[in-house]
């Protein structure tokens, strides 16, 4: 596995790292041993930095409940954990009202209970189209002050709202996590630069979008998780999800029948010279090691510059 320094926290993170959504039954139903399972299969192949959120899971927290089950003290030491706040019981009709910073406070400590943990490293703000962030931010500050919190940033895929946090944090912003992958290439247009030129720790979200980047799913496929059930036929997401399958087939031709597309995808974000690091979720153990696997790499500079080319 590769580590490189995370922005501005000046950690030695890997370069690929775990994303729990997959883990709080959202993607279809997981026990809480099969969660510690591959939790620890993340952390044995070498990844030291693992990312949840609040809202992550049925019911609400799963996701950071099974993480601070699985945890020891003696594993925790040796982690970086990043969570998310701003989306409690949205899909439940029981979102909380963001009245003031205390509000986001108390979901930081209350994230760090779920977490069996006194610290969270990374807290992150989880409204993307957030107008104002003020009261993310001075609740955040509170945090970093009562020692709960050590660093925090902002999950957006608009330059305009992460300048917008950035500016308002009088940049102390450390960390932003956004969409990318080689079927979306849109923070090339600025986002990444932005976020190297103010010495931000990036995380990459859905660096294999979705499993479309996996290559097991085409038109006949039917999801019955609840994250990607809008793209089966009739449904509104299904447009979008077959302009990925056309760009899927266009990212395959370009690399040939031996390629590993896994691995490829992977390596092609953290080959970026803005230093991301990816956080691709799992279901199984195996593939939890097959995505740290891939960190053991970067793409050479030729292949690096044809996938760019596209």
């Amino acid at each position: 596995m590769i580590y490189r320094t995370f922005g501005k926290t000046g950690w030695d993170v890997s370069v690929v790292g775990l994303g729990t959504w997959n883990l709080g039954n959202q993607w279809g139903e997981m026990s809480d041993a099969a969660a510690r399972d591959v939790i620890l299969a993340a952390i044995d192949s070498g990844m030291n930095l693992l990312d949840t959120a609040e809202s992550y899971g049925i019911p609400n927290g799963t996701s950071e409940l099974r993480i601070g089950a699985t945890l020891t003290a003696a594993m925790r030491d040796k982690l970086f954990i990043v969570s998310k706040v701003g989306n409690w019981g949205k899909r439940t009709n029981a979102a909380l009202p963001k009245t003031g910073a205390d509000v986001i406070r108390a979901c930081g400590h209350v994230c760090a209970g779920r977490l069996r943990t006194d610290r969270i490293d990374v807290m992150l703000c989880h409204e993307g189209n957030i107008e104002d962030p003020t009261i993310y931010v001075e609740g955040f500050d509170a945090l970093v002050a009562e020692g709960f919190v050590r660093h925090y940033g902002i999950s957006t895929n608009s330059l305009d709202v992460l300048r917008t946090f950035h500016d308002v944090s009088d940049g102390t912003c450390a960390v932003v996590e956004l969409d990318y992958s080689l079927l979306n290439r849109d923070p090339e247009q600025g986002l990444l630069e932005y976020c190297a030129a103010n010495d931000l720790g990036i995380l990459v979200r859905g660096p294999l979008a979705k499993g479309v980047l996996s290559g097991r799913y085409d038109a006949d496929s039917v999801f019955t998780d609840s994250v990607r059930a809008g793209w089966n036929r009739g449904e509104s997401g299904r447009p979008g999800y077959e302009a990925m399958l056309a760009r899927l087939a266009a990212v395959r031709e370009a690399l040939g029948s031996d390629a590993d597309l896994v691995e490829t995808a992977l390596r092609f974000l953290t080959s970026h010279e803005s230093n991301p690091v990816a956080i691709p979720g799992a279901t199984r153990p195996s593939q939890a090691v097959s995505n740290a696997a891939a960190g053991a790499a970067l793409l050479d500079a030729a292949e690096y510059q044809k996938l760019r080319a596209m």
